[in-house]
């Protein structure tokens, strides 16, 4: 049976954009955006609305900054059903001012990501989101770092403080098993009393699927996805694979079939995500994935006791 609260977020393009500096061509995106709103997803998000004055434009893709002129050309013209239109906006790469009203705006839904000490930043950005007319979800990125009184805290906070639809267990560095997001699913609850629980996983252990499951069994209604599991370092739980668990008959997974090996899979050329040992290692020992992406982009690739050696400090 389906639970119909359950709403499912494609971030093919976003997180797919950590791995590329978001430098995907228009048609890429606008494959990808098509796709996923004939399959009935109920969010696609295609990038960042970051600070130009917090980055250097020249080194990333319009994807992220996704200016409106750049969106509606992504957009335009394609039937995008019930599916929403979301961007995400880093607390501390992001500026209120970068927001228009939600009436002059292509964007549904503004995600706001956020570590823990930023949390002040987060809940002014996500208050100015709901100000201005749009949707907010709550991203808390690294969660296996964040130490519990300091994000008691801060899910109290947003408790109290904000109207984001949902807020996140974001396993960044792909470290958490399922009784940790059980256990972080059931903190979120504790707190939460008018707001969702999100999960979004990422695949350094080959458990992105298996926590988003843990997570939806546990009572998470937001779950994160991304094609062919497209993302920063391994990479996401796949969006295929979740609509297919999740037997809601809204959803088509037909129109994801055709897009993935016309437009992800040739990105393997180019995008070296997935699983490596490497990766695997950092989702072991709790460490952010670029150390592995920087390794594996170098000469001593396959050295993974050489690697092993580098994140353990052993000399």
């Amino acid at each position: 049976m389906y639970r119909p609260q359950i709403k499912v977020v494609d971030c093919t393009i976003r997180d797919g954009g950590l791995a590329n500096k978001s430098q995907f061509p228009l048609e890429t995106v606008r494959a990808v955006y098509k796709a996923v709103c004939a399959s009935g997803v109920d969010y696609v998000e295609l990038g960042y609305r970051n600070s130009k004055e917090m980055f250097n434009p020249d080194e990333f893709g319009p994807w992220r900054f996704c200016d409106e002129s750049v969106l509606k050309q992504a957009t335009e013209g394609i039937d995008r059903g019930q599916t929403k239109l979301c961007v995400m906006m880093d607390a501390h790469k992001s500026s209120p001012d970068d927001l228009l009203p939600r009436s002059e705006s292509v964007i549904d839904m503004v995600r706001v990501a956020t570590y823990v000490k930023d949390i002040d930043k987060a809940i002014r950005l996500a208050n100015t989101a709901t100000e201005k007319g749009y949707e907010c979800c709550v991203n808390i990125m690294a969660i296996s770092h964040e130490g519990d009184q300091f994000l008691d805290e801060a899910l109290a906070q947003l408790e109290s403080e904000t109207k984001a639809l949902a807020v996140y267990v974001v396993d960044s560095f792909g470290a958490l098993y399922s009784e940790v997001v059980d256990f972080y699913v059931k903190k979120y609850q504790g707190f939460l009393k008018t707001k969702e629980v999100g999960v979004h996983m990422h695949n350094n252990q080959q458990l992105a699927f298996a926590n988003t499951i843990e997570g939806i069994i546990r009572g998470a209604n937001y779950l994160d996805g991304t094609l062919f599991g497209l993302g920063r370092g391994a990479g996401n739980c796949p969006t295929e694979l979740l609509l297919g668990f999740l037997k809601n008959p809204k959803f088509n997974i037909v129109p994801l079939l055709k897009v993935i090996p016309e437009y992800i899979l040739p990105l393997q050329q180019t995008i070296d995500w997935g699983y490596h040992i490497p990766y695997m290692l950092t989702g072991i020992l709790d460490k952010h994935p670029d150390v592995a992406t920087a390794w594996i982009t170098g000469p001593r690739k396959l050295d993974y006791t050489g690697f092993y050696d580098h994140v353990t400090d052993v000399p």
